[in-house]
């Protein structure tokens, strides 16, 4: 059983101002340390007139993540490592921030840099949609319209993502549960249909990006 666990559902972006200082942080889920040098870059080539584009990133969760950050020119420890560290305490894993600055002409101190690095990606952490990395089922299920409107139901009540409805003699319904959701909807649809409708699994993935 992978563990399941918190990413990105999407890119992000939030901008904070310290002293006439921009700070924008651009957060999306990375599956690999080459796509976070990827999207690294990707960054610095649309700011690419910017004073400094700090780059953070966890790939993996828990103890097999690789986690790497830089300072891009920024004083040694004051940029990559407090936007590393709100990373890590986020609980979120494959996500890569790039934290980009225009500097305002106030030099802010090791502090302040330090404080406006880790609230740049706070920042960006607070309005960042979350999925969630978990094994799931596609299963296939004929269904008869009478009990139709009764099975969609069945499906939200075990949070079932439909992908595809057929429509024909009967209604073949493609779905999508976790795996830990699953034998419960199979019982309830047993249920419902006197023993004569089931799922059939059609595929597994060990990891399916759900939205939270």
């Amino acid at each position: 059983m992978s563990k399941r666990y918190p990413i990105p559902a999407a890119e992000a972006r939030a901008e904070i101002a310290v002293k006439n200082s921009r700070f924008i942080a651009t957060a999306a889920p990375v599956f690999s340390v080459d796509e976070a040098k990827a999207f690294t870059k990707r960054i610095k080539q649309e700011f690419s007139d910017a004073s400094h584009n700090v780059p953070a990133f966890v790939v993996g969760y828990g103890p097999s993540v690789t986690a790497h950050c830089n300072d891009d020119g920024e004083p040694s420890g004051t940029a990559g490592r407090p936007s590393l560290a709100v990373l890590q305490g986020s609980g979120l894993g494959d996500i890569a921030v790039v934290v980009t600055r225009y500097f305002g002409g106030t030099k802010l101190g090791t502090g302040g840099l330090v404080r406006a690095y880790g609230d740049a990606v706070k920042a960006v952490l607070a309005v960042l949609p979350r999925a969630e990395k978990v094994p799931t089922h596609t299963v296939m299920a004929a269904v008869p319209y009478t009990l139709f409107e009764r099975v969609k139901l069945l499906i939200g009540a075990w949070n079932g993502r439909i992908l595809d409805e057929e429509f024909a003699a009967d209604i073949t319904l493609t779905v999508q549960f976790t795996t830990e959701k699953f034998p419960g909807f199979q019982d309830a649809l047993r249920e419902l249909s006197h023993g004569r409708l089931e799922a059939e699994i059609i595929e597994t993935d060990e990891a399916t990006i759900m939205p939270l």
